[in-house]
C-alpha cells in the first residue's frame, strides 16, 4: 500500500498563545518558530497582525527568519486584518488563513450577520488577498462541526471561485465525534477536491482531538492544525507529538506517514513551557514528567529484563528517557537488580530488611528515582 505523507501545519503561536495565560513576546515567538521550523513543520500561524502591534512585529521577525516552512497570519473576513498581515510579513511565502463564520449559531448570536453576507465576504476577502499578490489563502470555517450543509458548500464554493487553495475544517468547540468528523471532512473533500488541500483543526473538549483528527486524515485530508504540547483554547488543540507518535508507530496500518522529527519535539515544547510557565503533566502522552515512568513493582519486574513488555513506545525516539521510580508499590524486583548491580550476595531476611526501611516504610513516602535509592544503598552497603 503506498503511504500517503501528512502535512503540519503548527498554530502554537496562535490558537496555543490566545489560550489564557500562554502570550509571549515576538522574541519568544521568533525563537519558538525557528525551532518548530527545525523539526519539519510544512506551515507555521505566526499570530493574528491586527490584533496587536507585537502580533505584527511577531509575524515581521518570524517572516525574515524562516528558511523551509511557510507562514500563515490569521484574518477575520476583512480586508483591513489582510492589509495589516501582508504589511506585516509581506506577500513571498505567505498564506493568509481567512476565517469564514461556518454556523448559523455564529452567524446569529456572534456575528448578527446573514448566511449571504458570509459568504460575500469570503468572496471578497480571499479575491483581495491573493490581488495584493500572497501566494496563497486558506479558509478556515470556524464552528464548521456544528454548520449546515448549504452554509458549509456555499462557503467552500465562494471561496474555490475566488482562488482559495485549502479550507481548514474548525470542530471549533470540539463537539464531535470521530465518526462525525470523518464524515464532515468527506463532504468537504468531495466539494474541494484535490489539489485543493483540506485541514483539520480539532479541540480536545471531549478529549477525542487526536482521535477526530485521525478520523479526518482517514476521510481525505491532507493537512493537520496542531500545538505543541496541545496547548490552545480551553482543553486545548491536536497535540503534535500525540499525532507524530501515532503516525511513527502505526504508519503501515494507517497508510500515513510523517518526517516530523520526533526526537527534537521534546526540547522545543520545554522552551514553550518555560515561556508561558506551564507546569509539567505528570501523566500527559509523550511529553508527561512520568509518561515513560513507572513504579509499580509488577512493571518494574517486565521493563528490567525488558523495556517492551511495558514500554510500547519508545523514549529515546521522543528525545526523553526512561525512569525507573520507588514507591511503595515497588517491589523487591528492583532492590534484587540495584543489589545485583553492587555485587552485593543478600540472604532473604536482609532484603526484607532493605526493603521495609528503604522503600515500604521510607520516610516521606513520594516517589524517588532509582538512583536516590541506589546512593543510599551503597553507602550503607559498600
Amino acid at each position: 500500500m503506498k503511504k500517503r505523507r501528512v502535512s503540519f501545519f503548527d498554530t502554537t503561536l496562535r490558537d496555543g498563545e490566545q489560550a489564557p495565560g500562554n502570550s509571549m513576546t515576538p522574541e519568544q515567538k521568533v525563537d519558538l518558530a525557528l525551532r518548530i521550523e527545525a523539526l519539519g513543520v510544512d506551515v507555521i500561524e505566526t499570530g493574528f497582525p491586527i490584533s496587536s502591534p507585537a502580533e505584527a512585529e511577531a509575524t515581521r521577525l518570524i517572516a525574515g527568519k524562516l528558511t523551509t516552512a511557510r507562514f500563515t497570519t490569521f484574518c477575520r473576513a476583512v480586508r483591513k486584518d489582510v492589509e495589516v498581515s501582508v504589511e506585516a510579513g509581506g506577500t513571498a511565502n505567505h498564506e493568509v488563513q481567512v476565517l469564514a463564520t461556518a454556523s448559523d449559531l455564529h452567524l446569529e448570536r456572534k456575528r448578527k450577520i446573514s448566511r449571504r453576507e458570509a459568504v460575500d465576504e469570503i468572496t471578497d476577502t480571499v479575491s483581495f488577498a491573493l490581488s495584493l499578490g500572497v501566494e496563497s489563502v486558506s479558509v478556515g470555517l470556524e464552528d464548521a462541526s456544528r454548520g449546515e450543509d448549504d452554509l458549509l458548500r456555499a462557503l467552500v464554493e465562494a471561496g474555490l471561485d475566488a482562488g482559495a487553495s485549502c479550507f481548514a475544517i474548525g470542530d471549533t468547540s470540539g463537539c464531535m465525534t470521530p465518526d462525525q468528523y470523518a464524515g464532515l471532512i468527506a463532504k468537504i473533500r468531495r466539494w474541494a477536491p484535490e489539489p485543493v488541500r483540506v485541514a483539520t483543526h480539532c479541540h480536545n473538549d471531549f478529549g477525542l482531538a487526536l482521535a477526530n483528527t485521525l478520523a479526518g486524515l482517514q476521510a481525505g485530508a491532507d493537512e493537520v492544525q496542531t500545538t505543541l504540547g496541545g496547548v490552545g483554547e480551553r482543553a486545548g488543540n491536536t497535540a503534535m507529538e500525540e499525532l507524530v507518535a501515532l503516525l511513527s508507530y502505526k504508519s503501515d496500518h494507517l497508510g500515513l506517514f510523517t518526517d516530523i522529527d520526533a526526537s527534537g519535539m521534546y526540547e522545543a515544547y520545554n522552551v514553550l513551557r518555560e515561556y508561558i510557565s506551564l507546569e509539567e503533566p505528570r501523566n500527559k502522552a509523550i511529553f508527561g514528567a512520568y509518561a515513560f515512568g513507572t513504579a509499580a513493582g509488577i512493571h518494574q519486574q517486565g521493563m528490567l529484563r525488558d523495556p517492551a513488555t511495558y514500554e510500547y513506545v519508545e523514549p529515546a525516539r521522543f528525545g526523553r528517557e526512561r525512569s525507573m521510580l520507588i514507591a511503595r508499590h515497588s517491589g523487591r524486583s528492583v532492590l534484587h537488580h540495584l543489589l545485583g548491580q553492587l555485587g552485593v550476595d543478600a540472604d532473604p531476611p536482609t532484603v526484607d530488611d532493605l526493603y521495609r526501611r528503604h522503600i515500604t516504610d521510607r520516610p516521606g513516602g513520594d516517589c524517588e528515582d532509582i538512583t536516590e535509592l541506589r546512593g543510599r544503598l551503597v553507602k550503607e552497603l559498600c
